[in-house]
């Protein structure tokens, strides 16, 4: 006789970790149930990223989780997308606050910064004594990062910075900035640091999407960057690119935490929720719904599992981690939407998670990439022809 499944887990993907990931798991998501989604509600709502956090989730050893060495615990890929999905189970800021650390700032330092910048700086950003932002997206650029107005050009032994970035993670909070620019040499990365003159940061305010996260937008203007500063193992787009790809994994496998909580959500409510005499649950319109929710994350489940070993075999295609990108943000969304309307009038509150993730997840479904931009990079791959 076959026992009762998990309906969070209807293939029973547990299974097929091992002991460390199943580890890392159960840490991580204890640390969530605890500490993060107590406080999410009241941090989306009063539009504030809970700081204290970066200290508890340093003690964890989720910065810069992958690397290895410079103090860092050189966890494997499937264990950095399980904590993602438990971060994001929380709230999608918290898991994008670690994206942002992790993929965006000390990746890049780790693969294309000199010794000394990675002794500078993964050790400290390692402890949350130092937080990072990634400066790629211009106002005007969106999803053609080729189009980036913001340059550097060399004075002497130093580097002169021009430009903007916008839709920046972290960036009123960040010490350092990883800034792409366009120089006579192709397009380099630069360590900007958040004291050098002519560097300004803003905050973006009055969002409806990942209230509690930091979101800004960087200004440099004559800003002196010493070539000590610079990344020297990158000159062209494939640099930020190969940070993208690293962020984007970490998305597929974190917007099915948030598919999670809502699947989690609704499940509960609707077997507490009587109307005509019987809880909705009882109901075949409202079983179907559940079951797709369940069918659409099990897919998301599989396809992230699979990445993960793809990637940890260092076989990793970039289309592969857009096909899940675009697969998964998309279950998650819809899941997040039907769990709200599921909840009828009580899915616009706050006490109910469902609202929260959906209004997250239409952030999470644009960056690193749109929904558009990843069907096109999956269909270029297919055809060979590049539709952009």
């Amino acid at each position: 006789m076959s026992s009762k499944l998990n309906p969070l887990d209807l293939y029973d993907i547990r299974s097929e970790l091992s002991e460390d990931e199943i580890i890392v798991k159960d840490s991580v998501g204890r640390y969530v149930d605890e500490k993060v989604i107590p406080l999410m509600s009241d941090a989306f709502e009063q539009h504030n990223f809970p700081r204290h956090l970066i200290g508890e989730l340093a003690e964890l050893g989720l910065l810069g989780s992958s690397i290895n060495g410079y103090e860092c615990a050189g966890l494997n890929s499937v264990s950095y997308g399980l904590i993602c999905q438990e971060l994001e189970r929380g709230d999608s800021g918290l898991r994008s606050f670690v994206s942002v650390q992790s993929s965006l700032v000390m990746f890049p330092i780790y693969t294309y910064g000199s010794e000394e910048q990675k002794q500078r700086w993964l050790p400290i950003m390692a402890r949350g004594e130092a937080i990072g932002c990634f400066g790629l997206t211009e106002p005007h650029g969106g999803s053609d990062p080729s189009n980036m107005k913001t340059h550097a050009k060399r004075d002497g032994e130093d580097w002169i910075l021009n430009g903007s970035k916008m839709w920046i993670t972290n960036a009123t909070i960040a010490d350092i900035a990883i800034v792409w620019a366009k120089t006579d040499e192709g397009v380099k990365g630069f360590i900007v640091e958040k004291d050098m003159p002519g560097f300004e940061t803003q905050e973006i305010k009055n969002k409806f999407s990942l209230r509690a996260s930091v979101t800004g937008a960087l200004f440099f203007n004559n800003v002196r960057i010493p070539e000590a500063n610079v990344l020297p193992g990158t000159s062209s787009l494939k640099g930020p690119l190969s940070c993208l790809t690293q962020a984007r994994y970490g998305i597929c496998w974190g917007v099915i935490g948030a598919a999670q909580a809502c699947l989690n959500e609704v499940l509960d409510y609707t077997q507490d929720r009587i109307l005509f005499e019987r809880p909705i649950a009882n109901t075949q319109t409202i079983q179907i719904r559940m079951a797709e929710m369940g069918r659409q994350i099990t897919a998301a489940q599989l396809m992230s599992l699979r990445l993960g070993r793809i990637k940890d075999k260092d076989q990793l295609n970039p289309t592969q981690v857009s096909l899940a990108k675009w697969n998964n943000c998309r279950a998650a969304i819809d899941i997040a939407r039907d769990a709200r309307d599921i909840l009828g009038g009580a899915g616009i509150s706050a006490e109910y998670v469902s609202i929260r993730h959906m209004l997250n997840l239409e952030s999470v479904i644009t960056y690193e990439g749109t929904e558009t931009v990843h069907q096109l990079i999956v269909g270029k791959e297919l055809t060979g022809v590049n539709a952009f």
